[in-house]
């Protein structure tokens, strides 16, 4: 029930019991605050937790020297080109992939039967950067749900191969510490912390093949996902996570990196294109708002960190495996480190008029590693235990300052305790303010011409799902 108090006579009391000479300056915002407050009064109650204890235990486990040591094994094969040797048992892409194998095969035996460990072979056939067929094969570490009715997919992967200036090269030494060891040990890392969890939806950690010859692991893994109909929530690109150090402008930091994400998903329809237009949404994409996700996830749960919204799909002359996610339909974003190093990047190694070139492990910052794999658990856990997102999200139009938005819960999974309705200007790239609400609808004292709205299922443990942009209603 509504308060009956109208906020004409709150504003007279207030004025009655204060000083007005100090106070007068925050009436406007204290009346503000209360009208949203009177609004949400009949929806609102008890408020879910902001952290999730589950988590938190999750990200106590994660190890800087654990990361560390993944970094110098993979470094240690001397090269991991996706053409060099796969026979030996020290050197070259095929004893990469067995060893990272070997690591989730360790998990599995902890994880009670729901961590599913195998490699994942296709073969490319000979074509642009591949001078004849080759058999390469993705490392696959699934864990599965304990929901059998939960068909939702969760993927965090980085890139197993590596190389040096000649792409064409499989036979030098490429140790390709930060691009993409510092991605790889990642993955094998939040899969040793996350596979001791239960989960109701599935979560696959993956090292794929064939980045550097042309985003070949991955376009195969999503092709194979898409043609299965896998209903697959949000990928996970770590790529390049390990420099803190810029070449050239001499700036260094740790406490800051970037995510990619797409403006215009590459799958849109004409009808999503009309829609995108109508409601200005160009900035709301399926990517967007998981970029947007996990930097509030990454920056509650990882103290003195910055998640940079990068609000390009990736960087210029560059890709990444989350492409060929989107390119299917997918959402997927990449985590990439604020600042890049090109003398440590697609180098040769050598030591040149006292310079070091090549991606060695002593150029890698371990703990700003060991932070990014702090987002990833903190975003992918959540995720992962959240609720289905609602359902048909709409907004009003009509003419009016007041927002109405109503929606329907998930119909899979377990019913949502409550839903948090975000809000942001139409100039802000991130969202600025949450409200909690119990029913399935809402009404703000926010113009809908001067503000973006989404909706997010979420438990009693804090854990929320994707946002959902609302489409117009009448």
């Amino acid at each position: 029930m509504r308060p009956h108090i109208s906020l004409r006579d709150l504003s007279k009391i207030l004025f009655q019991i204060t000083d007005m000479k100090i106070q007068i300056k925050y009436i406007s915002c204290l009346l503000s605050f209360l009208a949203c407050g009177l609004m949400f009064s009949h929806t609102a109650t008890a408020q879910v937790p902001e952290k999730n204890q589950a988590i938190e235990a999750m990200l106590g486990q994660l190890s800087q020297d654990s990361i560390k040591a993944n970094v110098r094994k993979l470094v240690s094969f001397g090269t991991r080109h996706s053409l060099s040797d796969t026979t030996s048992q020290t050197r070259g892409i095929g004893a990469a992939r067995r060893w990272v194998l070997s690591r989730f095969q360790a998990y599995a035996s902890d994880a009670g039967g729901r961590f599913e460990t195998y490699l994942d072979p296709f073969l490319v056939e000979k074509g642009r950067r591949i001078p004849y067929d080759v058999l390469m094969k993705n490392v696959m570490g699934v864990l599965h749900g304990t929901n059998p009715d939960d068909n939702r997919i969760f993927i965090i992967s980085g890139h197993l191969d590596s190389r040096v200036t000649d792409v064409m090269d499989s036979v030098s030494n490429a140790p390709g510490a930060n691009d993409d060891a510092s991605g790889v040990a990642l993955v094998i890392e939040l899969a040793r912390v996350m596979s001791k969890y239960e989960f109701p939806s599935t979560i696959i950690f993956t090292a794929v093949q064939g980045e550097e010859q042309g985003l070949l692991g991955a376009a195969h893994l999503a092709k194979k996902l898409r043609s299965d109909s896998a209903n697959v929530v949000a990928m996970f690109n770590n790529d390049m996570v390990g420099n803190t150090n810029a070449s050239e402008i001499a700036r260094n930091s740790n406490r800051r990196f970037r995510i990619f994400s797409e403006t215009i998903p590459n799958y849109e329809t004409e009808d999503m294109s009309r829609m995108r237009s109508y409601t200005g949404a160009e900035n709301d994409s399926q990517s967007r708002q998981l970029a947007r996700y996990i930097k509030t996830a990454g920056e509650k749960y990882v103290d003195d960190f910055e998640v940079t919204l990068n609000y390009r799909i990736d960087r210029y002359l560059r890709g990444g495996d989350h492409l060929p996610f989107t390119r299917e339909g997918f959402t997927a974003v990449r985590f990439c480190e604020m600042n890049e190093n090109y003398l440590h990047q697609h180098q040769d190694v050598r030591l040149e008029d006292g310079v070091q070139y090549g991606d060695l492990p002593q150029f890698v910052n371990y703990e700003y590693i060991y932070k990014i794999a702090g987002v990833n658990l903190s975003a992918l856990a959540g995720l992962a235990l959240a609720p289905y997102a609602p359902e048909n999200a709409g907004i009003k139009v009509s003419l009016g300052n007041i927002t109405q938005l109503t929606w329907e819960a998930p119909s899979k999974g377990p019913a949502p305790a409550g839903y948090y309705v975000l809000y942001r200007e139409t100039f802000e790239s991130h969202w600025s303010g949450k409200l909690y609400v119990e029913e399935k609808q809402a009404e703000l004292p926010y113009s809908k011409d001067n503000y973006f709205f989404a909706v997010q299922s979420v438990d009693e443990e804090g854990n929320a799902s994707l946002p959902v942009f609302p489409k117009p209603v009448r």
